[in-house]
């Protein structure tokens, strides 16, 4: 359980700094093949965090996590965990239940752009470093 804590920390501590292409890489390999789930009832499934050409990975832009279009993508601005307003989305920047970033079956962080998370990563920051 120690060691997920500090790799949440040092996961917050990184994004916290400037950012250089080796700590983009730290980030990155730290969260690959994390998945994202929902605080909702259901713990939804929500992609992974992988290659763009994994067919579940939330930066495949043709796959059902990726794309802009699909109900099931946080990157649909109407869908559920696109819309900024929903309270388990990552685009509310107030949530306090933002989709659990979980590797190796444990919450190593949080998606959301609410700052005062404890161990959060901005999904667009997350994209623009990992994708």
């Amino acid at each position: 359980m120690q060691h997920t804590a500090l790799k949440a920390l040092a996961i917050g501590l990184l994004l916290t700094c400037t950012s250089t292409e080796a700590n983009a890489q730290d980030v990155c390999a730290a969260l690959d093949r994390a998945v994202i789930i929902g605080q909702d009832s259901q713990n939804t499934f929500l992609g992974r965090i992988s290659s763009s050409y994994d067919s579940d990975s939330i930066f495949n832009e043709y796959g059902t996590y990726g794309n802009e279009y699909s109900s099931r993508s946080i990157w649909n601005e109407y869908s559920t965990f696109g819309n900024e307003y929903n309270s388990n989305s990552p685009f509310n920047e107030y949530s306090s239940s933002p989709p659990m970033i979980i590797k190796n079956r444990q919450i190593v962080g949080y998606l959301t752009t609410n700052e005062y998370k404890n161990g959060a990563i901005s999904p667009n920051l997350l994209k623009a470093l990992c994708k």
